[in-house]
């Protein structure tokens, strides 16, 4: 006896997960799609100046690292040794003690941001950052499923008392900052705010996670000393080679506490076994060939004349009553436009000029800053920067 078929309408599938749908769009990824065009001058991407990428000299390293075919073989979860080594050895040089086992090398610190996530959170934990705060930080947290309670700035300065009171009223499991050359401010926490931080942290019982991609690229005024040896039982670090040697070799890396070494180990054997070992060889060769420090020299000479060509041209881009901030390093000059403004309205006017930034509102995990915007100094050249400004100035009209 057969069976008529059935009328039923198949089964809808499953939706995609709550989380994924409370993760934000970066801006600035959907802008480069926008500013692709040679005539566009953008100001909105973090993007190294490839014209100063040691080519050669990385070049060289591959060359190198390929003299040892083990280097494309499957290897260990925490990454290469040798490269691990190096690492260890410029912190400590650094002023912080460090050794190969407490690092973990990963695909880029955006993948470190992931694996602490994983480690250290569960859905509905509670994270304070900073206000605002690095973007692609806030998506990570939101795909953990964290509550996200930002700590805001007074001035230049992060409101520590804000941040000892919400430690008490929340019970995080972690503070993130980036304390040096702030995403997407430049901002940089002084010695005595980073001293409070550390003191609160240990009073109240959470953990700091640093990020320093910025770290190396000061250009003016003294080093300061990283929260880790302020607070080392308290502090997990992030750091990545993107900014100083390259992005496209996507090498960082976690400084790991004791307590949560095994587990982040675990988490990057579920995530991706390893990271690409024929880039670790090559960093670590680079890393002890000499070259890198020359490299680097050259590139904070070049940033520093570009952060000081587009500091000098604000004040006639930017419309009367603006404010901005000067930073010492980094990559990023941080403006707040006056009183009534809107910085995403006014980017649309912008793009028509073949001119672009970065409207300040996604930063923020609370109520944005509607007036703010973020503008990057480190691909163009003076001249350039020069020319995008008086783009951008006639987007306001007439300057100060």
């Amino acid at each position: 006896m057969s069976t008529a078929p059935s009328s039923t309408a198949p089964p809808r599938l499953p939706s995609r997960s709550q989380r994924s749908g409370s993760a934000k769009t970066s801006p600035v990824r959907d802008l480069l799609a926008l500013t692709e065009r040679p005539e566009v001058i953008s100001f909105a991407g973090g993007l190294p100046a490839p014209e100063l990428f040691d080519v050669e000299g990385i070049r060289a390293a591959f060359d190198a690292a390929l003299d040892s075919p083990g280097v494309l073989q499957y290897s260990t979860s925490e990454g290469d040794p040798k490269l691990r080594e190096e690492v260890a050895r410029r912190y400590t040089a650094d002023g912080l003690p460090t050794t190969a086992s407490d690092l973990i090398i990963t695909t880029g610190s955006q993948q470190a941001l992931g694996l602490i996530s994983t480690t250290l959170l569960d859905p509905g934990d509670t994270i304070l950052v900073e206000e605002p705060c690095y973007l692609a930080a806030l998506q990570t947290f939101a795909l953990a499923g964290a509550r996200v309670v930002g700590v805001p700035y007074v001035g230049d300065d992060l409101d520590l008392e804000a941040l000892e009171r919400l430690a008490v009223e929340h019970h995080p499991k972690f503070f993130y900052t980036v304390p040096t050359f702030q995403n997407p401010t430049g901002r940089t926490h002084d010695l005595e705010a980073r001293r409070a931080i550390a003191a609160i942290a240990q009073r109240r019982g959470f953990r700091i996670v640093e990020d320093e991609p910025y770290r190396q690229l000061r250009y003016s005024g003294d080093a300061l000393p990283s929260l880790a040896e302020l607070a080392p039982d308290h502090v997990i670090g992030l750091g990545s080679f993107s900014k100083v040697i390259a992005p496209g070799l996507r090498i960082g890396w976690i400084r790991t506490t004791a307590d949560i070494h095994s587990s982040v180990t675990i988490a990057k054997q579920a995530a991706d076994l390893h990271t690409s070992t024929i880039d670790q060889a090559a960093a670590a060769h680079y890393l002890v060939s000499g070259r890198g420090e020359p490299a680097l020299a050259r590139i904070l000479a070049a940033y520093a004349a570009r952060r000081d060509a587009m500091l000098q041209a604000l004040p006639s881009t930017l419309p009367d009553g603006s404010t901005w901030n000067r930073p010492d390093g980094g990559m990023f000059v941080w403006a707040r436009l006056p009183e009534g403004m809107d910085a995403t309205s006014s980017l649309a006017s912008a793009l028509t000029r073949d001119v672009a930034f970065v409207p300040g509102s996604s930063f923020f995990s609370g109520r944005p800053d509607a007036r703010t915007l973020r503008l990057s100094f480190t691909t163009y050249s003076p001249a350039r920067i020069r020319e995008g400004l008086s783009r951008l100035g006639a987007t306001w009209g007439a300057g100060r």
